[in-house]
């Protein structure tokens, strides 16, 4: 976003709230299991978002977001690593339409999200990049500030782990060993 006059400023800003609002709970709520912690790493990213771009020029909002949700998950995490019970249970108005999971049934949904909340979190961040968001290799490196042979080695450890914890073939995931390369 180039640096123009406040009312400018102001206004893609709030394009920006409105129209990335969801997507982004969901990419938090991915990386952390708990809506109301999803919640409240939104309204940090949001804020950080905002006071930086008023400040300054910021060249894409969306990916300046990613990088702010990413470093606050991983942050809060350094703090939290002790406490690992986190409700996993999600309302019954939380998935939208345009959650790509809306058509799995409930129960298949549930038991990925219980599987993956047991990945450590810098492994849970590489998977939620790589394969939700569907992200490049290089790209999710630049978003963690790791090289690409980490990203990849970060994946296949969590693939791994994943494979160990789901039965893949009841599942119908495509997680098995020819469907998910890093």
């Amino acid at each position: 976003m180039a640096r123009r006059d406040g009312a400018a400023v102001e206004d893609e800003l709030e394009q920006f709230v409105s129209g990335r609002y969801l997507a982004v709970r969901r990419t938090a709520f991915l990386l952390c299991g708990d809506w109301h912690r999803a919640e409240d790493l939104v309204q940090g990213t949001l804020v950080k978002v905002v006071v930086a771009a008023r400040r300054r020029r910021v060249d894409s909002l969306d990916a300046y977001a990613r990088q702010v949700l990413l470093n606050l998950f991983l942050e809060e995490n350094k703090r939290l690593w002790r406490r690992r019970e986190k409700s996993w249970a999600e309302p019954a108005d939380a998935v939208d339409a345009a959650d790509p999971a809306a058509g799995h049934d409930r129960e298949t949904r549930l038991t990925l999200l219980a599987a993956l909340r047991r990945l450590p979190p810098r492994q849970r961040a590489a998977v939620v990049l790589r394969y939700w968001e569907d992200r490049s290799v290089e790209e999710t490196a630049r978003l963690l500030g790791v090289s690409t042979g980490t990203v990849k080695s970060q994946c296949a450890k969590a693939l791994a782990a994943l494979r160990v914890q789901l039965d893949d073939d009841r599942l119908g995931l495509g997680i098995g060993s020819e469907g998910a390369t890093a």
